[in-house]
């Protein structure tokens, strides 16, 4: 019994340590600065949400991460940031009414200011990862995302 209790322990144990252990949860980063210019208002807040898995991408609530980002009487912002290597991309809002919700109109199309990386201003469909992806890698990476 003693054998089986220490190889479970063990087990148990290697299972759960990459959640413990500060390297596994913390993968090397590259600096990633997001500019983001021609903001509708220069007080409502920006939401940035950035997408790391092809299949989460604009998916509500699939974010990798969320970020808000106020103004402060500016219509440009430049945010910082520390993003693991691979493809990412970005979209964001601004919340103009300040109700924390991305409003849409009753087809779904959002009627509040948004953006995507790479630029994408959609048309007939419904933008892709693929047309918004960007490379973190290496060096510092700059992300210009205009609103208009």
């Amino acid at each position: 019994m003693g054998s089986t209790f220490s190889v479970l322990a063990w087990l148990t144990a290697s299972a759960f340590w990459p959640l413990t252990n500060p390297a596994a949860l913390s993968p090397e980063t590259t600096a990633v600065n997001v500019v983001v210019s021609n903001l509708v208002s220069d007080k409502a807040t920006l939401k940035l949400y950035f997408y790391n898995v092809k299949a989460n991408f604009l998916v509500r609530n699939h974010y990798t991460l969320l970020k808000y980002v106020k103004p402060a009487g500016r219509t440009k912002v430049v945010y910082p940031i520390q993003l693991p290597p691979g493809e990412w991309a970005i979209a964001l809002t601004q919340d103009l009414n300040e109700n924390d919700l991305v409003d849409r109109n009753m087809v779904g199309i959002p009627t509040e200011p948004f953006a995507l990386s790479n630029n994408v201003k959609p048309r007939f469909r419904v933008p892709t990862f693929d047309d918004c992806k960007f490379t973190v890698q290496g060096a510092a990476t700059t992300v210009a995302i205009s609103m208009k």
